[in-house]
């Protein structure tokens, strides 16, 4: 075991004097460290005895208190200061709070060399340091008996727990919700602790932090293979768990976490290959049903919804919901996605809850959401779904369901809307199936330079005069005088549900 406050104190060889703290005097030092950095508590990670020639001591009793309580926070066993170097006077108050912590504190006396303190701490760690190669070993072992299922996830973190001797939750650092649906939650006084600070636990941004909440210390520290999975640390008795041990506990959970990512990512593409055939309507309905059952979403009473990454309608190519499918597993929801035209189509059970997919698509996100449906008429909820976002977008909305939500463009349904759109734009696409197709093109860029001729044709490439011609073309086609504002607003009309209503 590693060496304890009073056994270091006691070597004769050393010379040191306990000040004050003597209540902690059974504390382990897991290793020595020298720092006179103004903010000392920030080179903590758990077990050290902190050296200072005095420079990292403030001059005031409050500051010189808040020093020794941010040290304990941070998990440091002892604090030992250089006799006649750079220290200002210790108060009474800074004497009274590492009694009452406690955090012992040590004297060095002048002029014994900060290495010869290390170096004892360090020969008293050989031992220990077999017992930490042992117990690392240990936990590699468990990856390898852990198996690549997600059904395993809860039984390596608790044969982790026990091997650690502490309680282990892997959360979201934005949310604060398990990583994974199995996942244990964060006891109670933690997550009252943290909810105010959602997102931005570690505020000093360290991957590797101890807290001190309710009289416990508490560590945080990063999953390295997965951004915002977030390790917490409760350990059970004293001393706290090997940092290095740790470190090495927390790759064995990220390694754990991607081998179940890729084995999600293969289910997720065999979900986007039936969701594109089914959209289709290259599967009859027996298949689909087998086959959507597969992913366990219901055949029939399940949704369609439709998200786009950016709320405002400015197009993107829908990176920001590459991991909804994720998110949604996370969340106990099961699902089949498939990415298209920079939107993302979700088919997940009816009884999921709006908030539960507001959260999973992320701020960001709109999502328009179909009627309840069953699998012959996926078609039809796609169609829903694709009005009903069109229908948050325009409403600046997170979200809108088929039918419930504000109308939009004056229109109650998809329905009404394909019909606007075949008679006013019909016959234009008619005209370009045996063209080149460059009309509607034309027509959009014109209604959004505010009909100049000039803008247009330079956004296009094109001569004015070819786009006074094609603008021509499109009267003709339609029937409709261009130059009456009545006939520009129903166009407009037309090409926004036209565009919202592309799969």
């Amino acid at each position: 075991m590693a060496i304890t406050v009073a056994e270091l104190v006691a070597e004769p060889q050393l010379g040191l004097t306990l000040l004050a703290g003597a209540d902690g005097a059974d504390n382990r030092i897991t290793w020595a460290h020298t720092s006179d950095l103004p903010r000392l508590w920030e080179w903590v990670t758990g077990g050290e005895l902190m050296m200072t020639n005095g420079l990292s001591i403030p001059p005031d009793a409050a500051g010189q208190v808040a020093l020794a309580e941010a040290l304990v926070d941070s998990g440091a066993s002892a604090l030992a200061i250089g006799e006649k170097m750079h220290a200002p006077p210790l108060t009474d108050e800074f004497l009274e709070a590492c009694n009452r912590l406690p955090l012992p504190l040590i004297n060095i006396p002048y002029p014994l060399p900060f290495i010869a303190i290390a170096r004892s701490v360090a020969e008293s760690s050989l031992l220990e340091e077999s017992r930490r190669l042992r117990q690392t070993a240990r936990v590699y072992d468990l990856l390898r008996t852990a198996g690549a299922s997600e059904d395993h996830w809860q039984s390596l973190v608790q044969r982790l727990s026990t091997e650690l001797d502490a309680e282990l939750f892997v959360v979201d650092r934005r949310c604060l919700h398990p990583w994974h649906p199995d996942g244990k939650v964060l006891p109670g006084f933690l997550a009252d602790a943290w909810a105010p600070l959602s997102g931005q636990v570690g505020l000093a941004g360290k991957n590797f932090q101890w807290h001190r909440i309710r009289g416990r210390h508490v560590l945080t520290m990063d999953i390295p293979t997965h951004a915002n999975a977030l390790l917490v640390v409760l350990p059970n008795s004293e001393p706290h768990p090997d940092a290095v041990v740790l470190l090495h506990a927390a790759t064995v959970l990220g390694l754990q976490l991607s081998r179940i990512v890729l084995s999600l990512e293969g289910r997720h593409r065999l979900a986007g290959e039936f969701l594109m055939q089914a959209m289709d309507g290259r599967l009859g309905v027996a298949e689909m049903e087998s086959r959507l059952t597969a992913f366990d979403v219901p055949a029939q009473g399940f949704v369609l919804a439709t998200m786009s990454a950016d709320a405002s309608g400015v197009a993107d190519d829908g990176g920001g919901l590459a991991d909804v499918h994720i998110e949604l597993w996370r969340h106990g929801v099961a699902s089949a996605s498939l990415k298209r035209n920079n939107r993302l189509h979700v088919v997940v059970p009816a009884d999921v809850p709006d908030d539960v997919l507001v959260h999973c698509g992320g701020t960001d996100a709109a999502i328009g959401i179909s009627a309840p449906a069953a699998v012959g008429a996926i078609q039809r909820a796609l169609q829903e779904s694709l009005w009903a976002l069109g229908s948050a977008r325009a409403n600046k909305l997170g979200l809108a369901r088929y039918a419930e939500g504000p109308s939009w463009l004056g229109l109650t349904g998809f329905e009404e809307g394909t019909a606007l759109v075949r008679r006013l734009l019909g016959p234009i696409f008619d005209y370009e199936q045996g063209q080149d197709g460059d009309l509607i093109v034309t027509l959009r860029t014109y209604l959004d330079s505010q009909r100049s001729w000039q803008k247009t044709a330079a956004a296009l490439f094109a001569h004015r005069q070819t786009i006074i011609y094609r603008i021509r073309k499109i009267g003709e086609l339609t029937g409709l005088d261009m130059g009456e504002t009545s006939t520009v607003a129903q166009l407009w009309f037309a090409l926004q549900i036209h565009e919202a209503m592309q799969q």
